[in-house]
C-alpha cells in the first residue's frame, strides 16, 4: 500500500519527542504512509538533524511538553496547520531506585513530562479537532503501567496515569468525532533500555547482559520490540476508525507472561 492510499495521505501529524527514539521512528512511519509530520521535542539540535534526514514533508519545533507557555506558544506557530493527527510520545525514563530512595523533584520530573505533557498537548490541539468533528490522538503508554517493575515507582505511576488519562478523555471526545488510544510498547531496544540495564547492573552487583536477559525472559518472544515495530504499531492503530478508548500491547508477549 502507497502512502497514497492510506487514511493518513494529507494529513498533519504532530509527534512530541520526536528528535530521536521512538519519535523520530514514529514520524518515519506517518512519513512512509503519506502524512506530513511536525516533530517537536526539546532539543532543536536533534529534532534538525531527524527532520532533515527524513525529508521536506518533515518540520520541527522546539518546545517543551512540560511548560504550558512553551505548548502554548507551539500551538500559535502551528496555527496556519491543520494537525488531525496527534501523537504523544514525549517522555522520560526517570530514576532506577526504591521509592524511598526516590527525591520528590525526580518523582515530579517523570509526571511533568509524561503526564503533565499529554494533559497540556490535548488540551492545546483539541479543541481545533473536536471543531472539525475528526482527529485522532495517539498517547505513548508502557506495558510498565501495568506490571511490576521494581524500582521504577515514578515511571510505572506516570504510563498508568496515561492509560486512565486516554480512556477517560477518549469517552470525551469521541463523541465530537475524535479518537483517543493509547499504546503500550514493552522494553524497546535502544538507548534508554541500554541505560536502565546498565543503572540496574550497577545497583544488583550484576552484569548488563544479566540485567537485560532479566528483562527479556519475561517476553513469549524472546525479545524486545524493536523502535520501527512501534512506528509501525501507531501507524496500524490510524488505519482502525472503530479504535477509541483502547490501550494496545506491543510487548512481544510480556504482558501476557
Amino acid at each position: 500500500m502507497s502512502g497514497r492510499d492510506t487514511p493518513l495521505a494529507g494529513r498533519t501529524a504532530l509527534v512530541s519527542g520526536g528528535g530521536s527514539g521512538l519519535g523520530a521512528a514514529i514520524a518515519r512511519s506517518l512519513l512512509r504512509d503519506g502524512a506530513r509530520v511536525v516533530i517537536t521535542g526539546r532539543d532543536e539540535r536533534k529534532l534538525k538533524e531527524t527532520a532533515t534526514g527524513l525529508g521536506p514533508e518533515v518540520t520541527y519545533r522546539g518546545c517543551d511538553v512540560s511548560v504550558p507557555g512553551e505548548v502554548d506558544a507551539l500551538a500559535d506557530s502551528l496555527d496556519g496547520e491543520e494537525i488531525s493527527v496527534l501523537v504523544n510520545n514525549a517522555g522520560v525514563a526517570g530514576p532506577v531506585a526504591p521509592l524511598t530512595e526516590i527525591s520528590a523533584a525526580d518523582w515530579d520530573e517523570v509526571f511533568d513530562i509524561n503526564v503533565r505533557g499529554v494533559f497540556l498537548m490535548c488540551r492545546a490541539f483539541l479543541p481545533a479537532m473536536t471543531a472539525r468533528g475528526a482527529g485522532d490522538v495517539v498517547n505513548i503508554a508502557s506495558v510498565s503501567g501495568k506490571r511490576p517493575l521494581l524500582r521504577r515507582t515514578p515511571y510505572c505511576a506516570s504510563k498508568m496515569a496515561v492509560i486512565g488519562l486516554t480512556a477517560t478523555l477518549a469517552g470525551e471526545v469521541g463523541p465530537l468525532g475524535v479518537t483517543v488510544n493509547s499504546l503500550s510498547p514493552g522494553p524497546v531496544a535502544g538507548p534508554r533500555m541500554e541505560r536502565n540495564f546498565r543503572l540496574e547492573a550497577e545497583r544488583t552487583g550484576s552484569s548488563c547482559a544479566a540485567a537485560e536477559e532479566a528483562f527479556v525472559s519475561r517476553s513469549a518472544l524472546g525479545r524486545m520490540v524493536t523502535e520501527e515495530e512501534v512506528g509501525g504499531a501507531v501507524s496500524a492503530m490510524l488505519r482502525m476508525p472503530g479504535l477509541c478508548g483502547a490501550d494496545i500491547d506491543l510487548s512481544a508477549g510480556m504482558v501476557a507472561r
